[in-house]
């Protein structure tokens, strides 16, 4: 195994100081070149659509491809870096994100870019991503939450200076040529890898061999996977390979969590249901101001505020979501920023004027701050921190797959209709049902185990029907427990 890859076991020597801040200033830049770059894609929409002669459907397909792969490969991304080190995943990823724009610049057909720009970046993207945050969990113990919060700026700096960059190139360069040279600057991830390299483990590093309860996949959770009932055990032992393929599901996809926690399922639906309308405003922002009007400039200008806004507010929001007020009330705070994304939609279909698109961006601004920045804080409220790896992967890998069929259903009811408006009524209906059912649900779940709680009926395993905290610092003396801690942000 890389050296890279066993980073994380061990006490290291340079923790939250020195090298490790070069490290975290290279997940800023790799946030804003990964999360930030999907956001730009509108501004080159109808040149798109101009070129390859395809509706708004086909065109739609492109970004979710892409949007849906950064978010749905966290398990095989997972896998990569246990194989081969945080380094190499991040440094793979920018690879791959390059010269899947460089291929796109000689594209002949939309179906093509679904492979280049949607498949191949998507894919780079996830890797440099998600293994860029792993490796902050390495390298900060103390500053652990100030790192992760620093580091999601950097979307909001990818947000604001993206779509700017890609509206000057298109103007000066044409598409083609924009993507070419986004290939280049996407090729940095590289240079972002090189930086994080594998942490130095001190000499007192604690022995590899598990301890029972320890980690997610150690010797105790494989024995807890084959004392179930006695034919299905004996079934296990006889069958080694399918032993070792159900010991991977669950340590990457948690279908038991699903079934037994009731606070995961309702979230996990809950979120999954949201993004059917989450990412449709910045995919057709850009063509409703442009086809009401705006100039190309301004147009995508709104793009800019909304990441500009979110380097002051997302911070902010997790600073504030981390007081002792919101102690077990997370969820409520999340689904109200959800119900005021949904709800701001609406100042789009009142008023198309420029002013009005500005009043909006800065209304969804914040309530995207509070989104991104609370999705995986309560997530891990929700279930225990050792089973939160696999949680995640199952997690992210449902909502991908919203996430990709939404733009281009909504894309293809535009084409009918030919009112950008059903773009924003859309939004609304999924985000706001969703605020609602989440917010009900828990609140539901609350006041049933009060009552249970009062009666004194006691619970075999509270963690699968209630929704309390979890603590998400590592045990003493269990390293280990840092590299289930690596997504931070939308």
């Amino acid at each position: 195994m890389a050296q890279g890859g066993a980073a994380g076991r061990g006490a290291a020597k340079a923790q939250d100081q020195g090298w490790a801040w070069m490290v975290l200033l290279a997940a800023v830049v790799l946030q804003g070149l990964t999360l930030g770059f999907p956001c730009c894609i509108g501004v080159f929409f109808k040149d798109l659509q101009h070129e390859f002669q395809a509706s708004n459907s086909e065109t739609s397909w492109f970004p979710s491809i892409m949007v849906a792969v950064l978010h749905g490969g966290g398990p095989l991304c997972s896998i990569l870096v246990k194989r081969f080190g945080c380094r190499f995943a991040v440094m793979l990823g920018g690879l791959l994100s390059g010269l899947g724009m460089v291929s796109s610049s000689f594209c002949q057909s939309i179906s093509q870019l679904y492979l280049t720009a949607g498949l191949i970046t998507g894919l780079g993207s996830c890797f440099s991503f998600q293994a860029g945050v792993t490796v902050l969990g390495y390298y900060f113990v103390q500053w652990r939450t100030l790192a992760n919060a620093v580091a999601s700026t950097g979307v909001s700096l990818g947000f604001t200076l993206w779509p700017l960059l890609s509206q000057y190139l298109l103007d000066e360069m044409g598409w083609r040529n924009t993507f070419l040279i986004f290939g280049g600057i996407l090729l940095n991830g590289c240079v972002c890898g090189a930086i994080m390299r594998p942490i130095q483990l001190a000499p007192r590093s604690p022995p590899q061999s598990p301890k029972p309860g320890e980690e997610p996949g150690s010797r105790a959770e494989d024995a807890q996977l084959s004392n179930g009932a006695s034919p299905a055990q004996s079934v296990l032992q006889q069958h080694p390979r399918r032993t070792a393929c159900l010991k991977v599901l669950q340590k990457y996809l948690a279908f038991d969590i699903l079934c037994q926690n009731k606070g995961y399922r309702i979230y996990t639906i809950g979120v999954t249901w949201m993004m059917m309308g989450f990412a449709l405003p910045h995919v057709y922002l850009v063509p409703y101001a442009i086809h009401n009007g705006v100039e190309e400039h301004r147009a995508a200008l709104l793009i800019s505020v909304i990441g500009f806004i979110n380097i002051f507010i997302r911070p902010l929001t997790g600073l504030l979501s981390g007081h002792s007020v919101f102690t077990g009330r997370r969820i409520y705070l999340f689904s109200l920023a959800v119900l005021l994304y949904g709800l701001s939609n609406f100042i789009c279909v009142i008023s198309a004027e420029f002013t009005g698109l500005i009043i909006y961006c800065v209304i969804l601004s914040i309530a995207m701050s509070g989104v991104g920045a609370l999705t995986f804080q309560v997530l891990m409220d929700v279930v225990e921190m050792e089973r939160f790896s696999s949680a995640l992967g199952l997690f992210t890998i449902l909502e991908s797959i919203t996430l990709l069929i939404g733009p281009p259903l909504t894309g293809l009811l535009v084409d009918i209709t030919s009112d950008f408006h059903y773009v924003f009524y859309n939004s609304s209906f999924f985000l706001i049902s969703a605020a609602l059912f989440m917010g009900l649900s828990f609140c539901a779940l609350e006041k049933k185990n009060k009552l249970r709680e009062a009666s004194k009926v006691p619970l075999d395993n509270p963690s699968r029907s209630q929704y309390n905290e979890t603590p998400t610092e590592p045990l003493a003396g269990s390293q280990s427990l840092l590299a289930v801690e690596y997504i931070t942000s939308i």
